[in-house]
């Protein structure tokens, strides 16, 4: 429902012409355009928001023919020269290893020259497939619909029957006849292998873990990183070269993994020990393992290695797009209960999770300390130097990793007992050699956390450090570690200190009747039952963050943490930026100690801290971590987790569940083959290109990332109205008991065609005008806009379901609310209002289609966000005793 009447524009000459093609509009203000292409534009492909800035003083539109305004004067030729240009964003590329192109033996190309072809295959070539049709139907059934091979010899029996009457056959005999197809493409392929140990102990009175062979399953990795590189949808979002990005103002800009500063000292140290490779591209590889449990009721677990690089963009890998691969599949010891806690086994376990890591990456030792040549996804062939990049791994992966002792951190030297204090180092290889060299084991293991019996597998290969490899894990540590496992779980132990079960229960109740009565909005989770679930996702965890009957300091050190989780999940950082981060940190450390005050945390004597807590404590290298790899999103482990249910979980359902891990590897493999045709067939012109992103199973459809064309944002109705609804205002009012409707309605149009400096007459258009102008119901609305800091699409993108319907789910009517900007000068929430949608609808008038909401408006209390949660407090607004 609109607040007042909107300011009419008075008479005077357009300023900006519509950005539409062929559209001879002229507009006054950037909010006339925007309403202009909404409605005159919105059913011809456009895109809401793909607008031009506004043109500068030396940029003035030409005037049209018929434009009977006054034109001003035509300025002299002596008029002053326009203002020097403004400065601009620029990028510092590293000037030695700066990815110069060669030829395939090495041989550097003169500046401009073109690749040579990736391929001699023509372009209706589709060996191994016959056809456009084989190939799309193989990667139907096996890739996307994944169906079990008896369904699919049903079906091609059926195919067949239906082409005997032509005297043709079907385009695949069997499924065998698919798979072998498959199998043969030869893009892609990197055959798995299996590593076998010798027993650790022979005897036979010895433990059978130490009696047993165990396999490791293994891509060569450097077979793997070839087609990576080797893959033309990755051109254009792909760095060659390490860069450091100034903003117009001079200050430092991080995002991806080649803007930061990992990348530009590795390479500086490559060109200072080794000046023949100058002009070849740096590769950081990254690496990820996670074990992750397949079948609760049968405890079935793998222990996946997955492989990526860091010159592919952050938004490129988070889709995966083939860029996170998995390449090895590590052994897991098994014992008796007995030895669980035995330090034999304990020791065996990490010594041979890193000689396995060891072998396996053995292949890429050579490429570490020499180019080797490859080709890039713009066809070019360039000497390529690799390098490890960041590790990927939650806390307990982070201490078998680097070879330290539980609740120590193996980032820096800090105290296990005393993790945030001031008095501490970073922890190198350099260092742990002189601390072996001049202390007992007892005393390195007691004193700085050091497992002497481990030798991280980055000892055997050039420049590696563990400890400067481990990257920030915004999952495990800070969303289900910090939040999930501290900041809520104290929260409940505090009311059951503070009051009596009784009690303590009854608050826990309300605290659930709240959650539970959050208000609809797109994509935000909501929990029937209040907290009460048994399992914890990092999706349920990120959702209760924006959902509790406790005392101002906790809220606001929940506040001060948050504000920590929103910074650090930007895909884009300044100076500015960190600078937020240390503050936020700062915050959440002053205000946590409500908890100790209030007895839920204490010091242990002789020994811990309150709060020296392993995955908390992470939130201080959190400023490092980005000055280093880039924002955080581009090296978290939700990218891990994510893979493992195309990379583990579906292919052990596709299973017979026997002996399954050979059958999940051939389904990795057929997966990667598909990927790397249906890239080859793409760049050869023979299919379009098209791709959508791999996210998990949503709950319901309200939206997700979506790979559309970059816009600042735009909202499309659905496509299919309601039918249930009076197609008439007077009618429809009555319906949705909106008495007042038609003269919205009317007070609406007469805006919007005010607002066209073609109609400036002023007259305002009485209800009655209307009432035989049909109108079209919808139940819902999507709205696209950028959103990179969010999972989003290969551009940025995202988009949201917008309901407004009277039922829903059996429930009763769902009416979500939305941000309505109202002043896009204004920054974060001061420019915009909280609405809640009664109804979407939409009429055409002159020709001109008017895509419309029905809201109640919210208004903001005070003039500043609330002091204990930091967050803006809004009621609903009432123009005397009628709802706005």
């Amino acid at each position: 429902m609109p607040r007042g009447r909107k300011r009419r524009l008075g008479a005077g000459r357009p300023e900006l012409r519509c950005p539409w093609p062929g559209c001879p509009k002229r507009l006054k203000s950037q909010a006339g355009v925007t309403n202009h292409v909404n409605t005159a534009h919105r059913h011809s492909n456009s895109v809401a928001g793909l607008v031009p800035p506004p043109l500068s003083p030396s940029e003035s539109p030409e005037p049209e023919d018929d434009y009977s305004g006054d034109l001003p004067p035509t300025p002299p030729r002596n008029s002053p020269e326009p203002e020097p240009e403004l400065p601009r964003p620029q990028k510092n590329y590293h000037p030695f290893l700066n990815a110069r192109p060669c030829d395939k033996d090495g041989v550097f190309l003169p500046d401009g020259a073109p690749p040579s072809p990736r391929t001699t295959s023509a372009t209706d070539d589709w060996a191994p497939y016959d056809d456009k049709v084989q190939f799309e139907l193989a990667d139907f059934l096996f890739r996307k619909v994944q169906m079990s091979s008896k369904n699919i010899d049903q079906l091609l029996e059926m195919w067949a029957l239906s082409m005997m009457k032509h005297d043709d056959l079907g385009p695949f005999h069997d499924y065998k006849d698919i798979y072998e197809t498959i199998d043969a493409t030869t893009v892609g392929d990197a055959p798995w292998k299996c590593l076998r140990t010798e027993p650790f102990n022979t005897a036979p009175d010895a433990p059978a873990w130490a009696r047993q062979e165990y396999e490791i399953w293994y891509r060569d990795p450097d077979v793997v990183i070839a087609n990576m590189l080797d893959n033309p949808d990755l051109d254009g979002a792909f760095d060659t070269t390490p860069y450091v990005h100034l903003d117009a103002n001079g200050k430092r800009h991080w995002s991806d993994f080649m803007s930061a500063n990992f990348a530009w000292r590795h390479c500086d140290q490559i060109y200072e020990e080794d000046p023949t490779t100058e002009g070849a591209m740096y590769t950081p590889i990254f690496f990820g393992s996670d074990k992750t449990t397949v079948s609760v009721a049968t405890g079935d677990e793998y222990h996946p290695g997955y492989i990526s690089l860091g010159n592919p963009h952050n938004n490129i890998r988070r889709a995966h797009r083939n860029t996170v691969m998995p390449f090895v599949f590590l052994a897991i010891p098994k014992s008796d209960r007995k030895y669980d806690n035995d330090p034999v086994f304990r020791k065996f376990k990490r010594q041979l999770y890193h000689a396995s890591l060891a072998a396996v990456l053995s292949s890429l030792k050579s490429g570490m300390k020499k180019p080797v040549v490859r080709r890039c996804p713009d066809g070019h062939f360039r000497r390529v130097i690799y390098d490890f990049g960041p590790f990927i791994a939650d806390y307990p992966e982070q201490v078998m990793l680097a070879g330290i002792v539980q609740n120590w951190c193996a980032k820096c030297t800090a105290l296990s007992t005393h993790l945030d204090g001031n008095i501490c180092g970073r922890r190198t290889h350099s260092l742990t050699d002189e601390l072996l060299a001049a202390f007992s084991p007892d005393l390195l293991w007691d004193s700085y956390g050091i497992d002497v019996d481990i030798i991280p597998f980055t000892r055997d290969f050039p420049r590696a450090d563990i400890h400067e490899m481990l990257s920030s894990d915004l999952l495990h540590q800070v969303i289900k570690g910090s939040f999930k496992d501290h900041l809520v779980t104290w929260v409940g132990e505090y009311l059951y200190l503070a009051h009596s079960k009784g009690e303590a229960d009854a608050i826990m109740d309300e605290i659930d009747r709240r959650i539970a009565a959050t208000p609809a909005f797109p994509c935000l989770r909501r929990f029937k039952q209040g907290r009460r679930f048994k399992q914890w996702t990092g999706d349920d965890s990120k959702a209760l963050m924006k959902a509790s009957l406790v005392p101002d300091e906790i809220v606001q050190a929940i506040a001060a943490f948050l504000d920590f989780c929103y910074l650090v999940r930007r895909a884009d950082f300044y100076e500015d930026t960190l600078d937020s981060v240390d503050a936020a940190v700062r915050k959440f450390h002053a205000h946590r100690e409500i908890f100790k005050v209030l007895g839920v945390r204490t010091d242990t004597p002789g020994g811990s801290t309150a709060f020296s807590l392993p995955r908390q404590h992470s939130m201080v290298h959190y400023r490092y971590g980005i000055e280093e790899f880039g924002a955080p999103g581009g090296v978290c482990s939700s990218i891990t987790e994510s893979r493992h249910i195309t990379a583990v979980k579906k292919p052990w359902r596709r299973s017979s569940r026997y002996e399954a891990l050979s059958q999940m590897l051939q389904t990795n493999q057929r997966l990667d083959k598909l990927a790397a045709a249906r890239a080859d067939f793409v760049e050869r012109g023979m299919l379009p290109s098209t791709f959508v992103a791999p996210v998990a199973e949503p709950d319901d459809d309200d939206g997700g990332p979506t790979d559309s064309v970059r816009v600042e944002g735009n909202v499309v109705l659905a496509r299919t109205r309601e039918r249930r609804y009076p197609r008439y205002s007077f009618e429809l009012a009555q319906h949705i008991h909106f008495p007042t409707f038609p003269t919205l309605l009317a007070r609406f149009l007469t805006d919007q065609l005010n607002s066209d400096l073609y109609s400036n007459d002023g007259n305002d258009i009485d209800p009655a005008e209307l009432s035989t102008t049909p109108l079209s119901v919808f139940h819902s609305a999507i709205a696209t806009f950028y959103a990179p800091s969010d999972p989003s699409g290969i551009r940025g993108m995202r988009c949201e379901r917008i309901r407004s319907t009277p039922s829903w789910r059996k429930h009763g009517a769902r009416r979500d609310c939305a941000f309505a900007v109202e002043d896009q000068d204004k920054p974060g929430f001061r420019g915009m209002s909280v609405v809640r949608i009664k109804l979407f609808f939409s009429f055409t008038h002159d020709g001109v289609d008017y895509p419309c909401a029905l809201v109640e408006w919210f208004k903001k209390v005070g003039r500043s966000p609330d002091i204990a949660t930091g967050m803006w407090v809004v009621e609903p607004e009432y123009r005397g005793k009628n709802r706005l």
